[in-house]
């Protein structure tokens, strides 16, 4: 079992930033992958950025260019890096992870999901 806690997240104005943190802890081995998903009622989840240990990293074609993955190995930490907030940047941001991952931004991939972080993006 993995244990997988969000922090970082709160209300910026347009243009802001935000850093999403990601603490895992339990069975390590599972944290091989990690991505952040995002989501807003009504919706599906929505892959945002994943990366593996090996630094394997995909990101959704919606954030290219101003979000940044990435992990701390060492203390078993997700981030994401977030600037130029739009709102519809706007939802819960939600931490996975799992050993053996095909493809890194769909849902199904992942066993392992925190509780999340909301983010909200607003003038």
């Amino acid at each position: 079992q993995v244990q997988l806690v969000e922090s970082g997240g709160g209300s910026v104005q347009p243009g802001g930033s935000l850093r999403l943190s990601c603490a895992a802890s339990g069975d390590i081995p599972s944290t091989y992958c990690m991505a952040w998903f995002r989501q807003t009622p009504g919706k599906e989840r929505e892959g945002v950025a994943g990366i593996c240990r090996e630094n394997i990293v995909n990101y959704a074609n919606s954030v290219k260019g101003r979000f940044t993955v990435s992990r701390d190995n060492a203390n078993n930490t997700l981030y994401l890096q977030m600037n130029n907030l739009q709102a519809d940047d706007t939802a819960l941001y939600i931490c996975a992870s799992d050993s053996n991952v095909w493809y890194q931004l769909r849902a199904s991939s992942y066993n392992y999901w925190g509780q999340g972080t909301q983010v909200t993006i607003s003038s």
